[in-house]
């Protein structure tokens, strides 16, 4: 890639938020225990048990989102079981069959807009209810989805029901938590998020963090023995301070919200300049990505100015295209970015 593209390829191609560097180097030559058990990463555990207004929840600083998802899932179903999710769910689509590497297939069921639906949970199940086919144990959905949908307060107290009424477990991949949770629309809390899934994770890769996700594990009889289950899965790490350090960081002030907001506000440049120009949408969106339709030329004349991601090809001969912004995208290079966008659409009519 030409370092001269300002960069829209994804949320964790730069470093990490310089607050999250400076406690990284003031702690740097500090000593502590390892594992995760130090000082900083107790208080940090802390922090989020009292944002999450769950006292007696676990907390568990993961390396990224593929472990912490394959960890879990694979602590918390017995052998025959399996996991629900969206079609384009991350552990169905971008995991490299990892949780089926584990012994668990996945069952797709139907969704909209990246969203599951209670009907297509219930088909599912209603589909997999005898000892001949494996048993579905887990739901597991993504905040924000992948597609940059974000579920309701509503809708997830929906799949909450549905999970109790078909003996399903509830897990929430948080690795755009944040852009969710502050997005425009939003009527969920993370204290909402904390008071229906079994357990979910707070993403810090994505937003802010050189990496590391705050596994959050809400429901007592899925506690016991998971750090055995980390250690076993190669996920627990040496340095574990690291993470603590830098959740401290991102927690002790609420900064991590206001760096999601940031991510979400620049992409609302890229959304306002897309409609100014009748840039139509792939899918519309409330967080921090964004999907434009283009023609293929218009791809590749944007590709010489801007980084990004071609995400589909369409049955017209256009393609959409993915936009991501970050808490380090900056107002400039977002605007650069919509008035091309805006150039372009005029340019078609």
């Amino acid at each position: 890639m030409e370092p001269t593209k300002a960069f829209f390829m994804n949320d964790y191609g730069e470093g990490a938020h310089p607050l999250v560097m400076q406690r990284l180097m003031q702690t740097n030559m500090e000593h502590t225990c390892g594992y995760g058990l130090d000082a900083y990463s107790l208080r940090a555990q802390e922090l989020i048990r009292e944002r999450c207004g769950q006292k007696q929840a676990h907390v568990h600083m993961m390396t990224g989102g593929t472990s912490a998802n394959i960890i879990a899932l694979s602590a918390f179903m017995r052998p025959f079981e399996a996991a629900i999710c969206a079609p384009g769910g991350h552990i169905n689509t971008h995991e490299t069959g990892a949780l089926e590497g584990m012994g668990h297939k996945i069952l797709p069921c139907e969704a909209r807009e990246g969203k599951v639906t209670p009907e297509g949970v219930r088909a599912v199940c209603a589909a997999h209810a005898d000892e001949h086919v494996v048993k579905p144990r887990l739901l597991y959905i993504s905040q924000a989805t992948e597609v940059g949908t974000v579920y309701s307060l509503s809708e997830l107290k929906a799949l909450r029901e549905v999970c109790d009424a078909c003996g399903l477990l509830l897990f929430v991949d948080g690795a755009r938590l944040g852009s969710a949770l502050v997005s425009r629309g939003c009527d969920m809390t993370l204290r909402d998020l904390a008071a229906l899934a079994d357990c979910f994770y707070i993403g810090g890769t994505k937003n802010g963090l050189l990496f590391g996700e705050a596994l959050v594990i809400v429901n007592p009889a899925l506690q016991p023995g998971f750090r055995h289950m980390i250690k076993h899965g190669g996920g627990m790490m040496a340095k574990g301070r690291l993470c603590g350090v830098m959740f401290l960081a991102a927690f002790e002030h609420d900064d991590y919200f206001a760096w999601a907001r940031h991510a979400n506000e620049m992409a609302d440049i890229l959304r306002e300049g897309m409609e100014s120009g009748g840039i139509a949408f792939y899918q519309k969106t409330q967080t921090n990505q964004v999907f434009p339709i283009l023609t293929r030329a218009q791809e590749e004349a944007l590709a010489r100015a801007f980084a990004f991601e071609h995400w589909a090809d369409l049955p017209d001969g256009r393609c959409a295209i993915r936009l991501v912004t970050s808490w380090a995208t900056t107002p400039e290079d977002a605007r650069r970015l919509a008035d091309a966008l805006k150039e372009m659409g005029n340019e078609q009519t």
